[in-house]
């Protein structure tokens, strides 16, 4: 029997058993699917996360208050250094020369009118530098003026929704908002940027650091922004910023360092992780269908003894028969493995659509992964069916026993 003449063969006794065949190939497309689906969404969700954290800029280091650190005693063994981040902290940061520039940053809330409208919205306070160092763009008008970041000037810029929702259609640059119970002139609009880490770009009002320190009465600050001078420079900048700290706050090393890097490979890994665990419990359903596979196979050979006996008659060899089933249950897996290829990028396409932030896309290895582990299943569950189809005798075949 030749290998054309073994795929017709088999071809034909799957197609003669159309309710069996679409039992099982609806088991096995379930899994494949399944795996297709799920690791779309991981590695969509892990995209979308490292996204958000390299929108932040490049070559970024965030400088954070305080520093967690054990400590001896009884229990809880963490303690935490209180120390504020002051703004000549950030501006003695800025003199090393592995970092190109600084963003300070202070956030409160506060109503923000104009007129007869008032919208409760989050205030950040920064400098010139934070346009370049988030890689923002300004749809009209200029950002924040270049100078003394200690000078508290009366002025502002407005995500987008902000603007709309206080001048409608109307033309706000140039214009008094209130911000609290202050007043301040509007230099320029945001471009729509959507959420970045949580915060609404659109549905912002950014000020000068110490107009907001001013107005929220603190001098500490949120945190500091540093755009390292490269990314080989991203190490020594961080030194330097130990360094500049310790010097400054008597030999203490009280703030915390987040190079955007470590973050976005911790992410990375923790991602690749869940993904991995979600398409091994995929492929359990895998291993379903080859079971599945094989108890119909069984049944087959129960039902077409008197096919097998009458092949063995006309000269078939034990080798044929058990290739004749392994065809079948290869056939099964290959054309299973396909349609649940295809359902699987259905329902991405689907959620694509109602939620394209995620930009679900199936890795490669996880389609290649599918279709090996449904194949291999399919041809291993395979193998005791085919083995007891070659092991009959051609004459108790024959009469049907």
């Amino acid at each position: 029997m030749t290998a054309r003449d073994l795929i017709a063969y088999a071809t034909g006794s799957v197609l003669g058993y159309r309710v069996r065949t679409l039992l099982t190939l609806l088991a096995m497309g379930i899994g494949v699917a399944s795996v297709v689906a799920l690791t779309a969404l991981g590695e969509g969700a892990r995209r979308y996360v490292t996204g958000e954290f390299k929108s932040l800029g490049t070559h970024l280091l965030i400088v954070l208050p305080g520093r967690s650190e054990t400590k001896g005693g009884a229990p809880p063994l963490m303690g935490e250094t209180p120390r504020d981040l002051t703004l000549d902290d950030a501006l003695a940061i800025d003199r090393s020369r592995a970092v190109r520039r600084i963003a300070p940053i202070a956030v409160g809330s506060a109503g923000v009118s104009y007129r007869e409208r008032e919208r409760e919205v989050t205030v950040l306070g920064t400098t010139a530098s934070f346009i370049e160092v988030r890689h923002l763009k300004m749809a009209s008008g200029r950002f924040l003026p270049e100078g003394d970041p200690r000078r508290a000037s009366p002025v502002c810029v407005l995500g987008a929704k902000l603007k709309r929702e206080l001048f409608d259609a109307g033309p706000a640059i140039g214009r008094w908002v209130r911000i609290g119970d202050r007043r301040f002139r509007v230099l320029g609009i945001l471009a729509s940027e959507g959420r970045s880490i949580g915060v609404d770009i659109e549905d912002i009002v950014i000020i000068p650091v110490a107009a907001a320190q001013s107005l929220f009465d603190t001098y500490s600050l949120f945190r500091v922004l540093v755009e390292a001078r490269s990314e080989e420079a991203i190490p020594r900048a961080r030194q330097a910023i130990r360094d500049t700290i310790r010097q400054r706050h008597e030999g203490e090393d009280d703030v915390t360092v987040i190079t955007q890097d470590a973050v976005v490979a911790t992410f990375n890994r923790i991602f690749t992780a869940l993904t991995l665990t979600v398409a091994g419990i995929a492929s359990i359903s895998l291993v379903v269908a080859g079971i599945l596979i094989m108890n119909v196979m069984l049944v087959a050979v129960s039902q077409r003894t008197s096919e097998v006996g009458l092949l063995k008659a006309l000269g078939a060899t034990s080798g044929a028969i058990m290739r004749v089933f392994l065809a079948e249950a290869t056939i099964l897996s290959l054309v299973g493995a396909a349609a649940g290829v295809v359902v699987g990028y259905a329902g991405i396409r689907i959620v694509d659509r109602f939620y394209p932030v995620l930009s679900l896309s199936a890795p490669a290895w996880a389609i290649a992964s599918a279709v090996l582990v449904a194949l291999t299943t399919g041809l291993l569950f395979g193998v005791l069916p085919a083995r007891r189809a070659a092991r009959l005798d051609p004459v108790a075949a024959l009469a049907g026993r």
